[in-house]
């Protein structure tokens, strides 16, 4: 799922300093990615607190949240890291961050729809766009649907996003330091 709609990426201007950098030249080039990770590590560690705030069901969230370098989009001079979740372990990640319709009744648990008197027993439809019908049979359905909105625990994370300069730009200054010793 890297660099899809999930995820979000930092790209750090770096004009102001190109002369500097032609200076540096190789030493740079092998700071940058330890750099770019260090503020990915900020973003990541937001992104899981976010998570572990939003209270716990299954835990599957939490565990599918994953930082990785990205070498597609990475370049000279330039490291991209994403942070997201797997959609493979938590294919429910987008309803939670980004909100969705509620058109069944739930039971008081949350656990799940409630099923229309006389279809208990009965196989439940299969779900999708093309069988809404079948659904609505078989669940009680809300007079109107209820918008339950996002809880943002990747997009929250851009709040840490100076946090995560300030580490990038530290490590980046530890490893220059390190290298004209």
């Amino acid at each position: 799922m890297s660099g899809g709609r999930n995820t979000f990426s930092i790209e750090m201007d770096t004009s102001g300093l190109d002369a500097y950098l032609n200076e540096l030249g190789d030493e740079i080039e092998a700071a940058v990615r330890p750099a770019a990770q260090a503020g990915t590590q900020v973003l990541y560690d937001a992104v899981k607190a976010n998570v572990a705030a939003l209270g716990q069901y299954s835990g599957r969230l939490n565990r599918s949240i994953y930082q990785k370098f990205s070498e597609e989009q990475s370049s000279e001079g330039v490291a991209v890291y994403n942070v997201s979740w797997n959609a493979r372990k938590a294919p429910h990640g987008h309803l939670v961050e980004y909100g969705y319709l509620q058109r069944y009744v739930y039971g008081p648990d949350g656990m799940g729809p409630l099923v229309r008197p006389g279809m208990e027993g009965k196989p439940r439809p299969s779900s999708g766009g093309r069988n809404r019908v079948a659904l609505d049979a078989y669940y009680i359905t809300l007079p109107t649907p209820k918008h339950v909105p996002g809880k943002f625990f990747v997009r929250k994370a851009a709040t840490a996003m100076d946090k995560a300069y300030e580490a990038a730009e530290a490590e980046l200054i530890k490893r220059m330091n390190g290298k004209s010793q």
